[in-house]
């Protein structure tokens, strides 16, 4: 176990090496996009084979009133037309990329404050879910939300103000994933990504 970064893709790379390691599985964050092209060029330089392992995105349901955007800035640039108050649920870093929507209120929910530049009108949610789907629904209710911005994320512990912004009738802003590196192998489950695991590495254990 080795907790903290490696020193970009050469620390990597030179722990790889000296570790002696046969695989690389790649299970970091769906928007930890560093981290993953890292840990591909990294396995690539040292002709290791490499898994990502992502837990499934969300999909739109029937109810669902969702505008897909590329990134922080689109999402920002999408609310010009939009309500006046915003639940921004981005996590504490990519805040300042709504500095410039000036008409808008928005309740920041992260689990620790963010840094930088914030945006003139705000109020910060230092909270840590998972939220109920009740909860959500009070939260959007109590500060009469308009529209959510969030990150695709997926994942079963987020998903309650998605529910609660279809219930709710709120539009969601919805911030697509970055993209893995080019070729990349994916598996959406633990159980896929130990059978890949398994045919990798049976070479070093025959």
């Amino acid at each position: 176990m080795r907790i903290g970064g490696f020193g970009g893709v050469e620390g990597l790379r030179t722990w790889l090496r000296e570790n002696r390691i046969d695989a690389v599985v790649d299970a970091t964050h769906p928007f930890a996009a560093q981290v993953s092209s890292h840990a591909a060029t990294a396995a690539a330089d040292l002709g290791l084979p490499a898994l990502h392992l992502r837990r499934p995105q969300w999909v739109p349901r029937r109810g669902d009133l969702w505008t897909r955007v590329p990134d922080l800035a689109g999402a920002a640039s999408a609310l010009a037309d939009r309500g006046e108050n915003v639940l921004l649920t981005i996590g504490r870093q990519g805040v300042g990329a709504f500095t410039g929507c000036r008409r808008q209120r928005f309740v920041i929910r992260s689990i620790d404050a963010p840094t930088g530049p914030l945006p003139p009108r705000y109020e910060l949610l230092l909270a840590r879910g998972p939220f109920t789907f009740d909860e959500e629904l009070v939260l959007m209710s109590r500060h009469r939300i308009d529209v959510l911005v969030t990150k695709n994320s997926g994942g079963a512990q987020t998903e309650a103000k998605i529910a609660a912004a279809r219930t709710a009738g709120v539009p969601v802003v919805m911030i697509e994933r970055p993209p893995l590196p080019e070729g990349a192998e994916v598996v959406d489950e633990v159980g896929a990504a130990l059978d890949w695991l398994r045919l990798a590495t049976a070479h070093s254990v025959s």
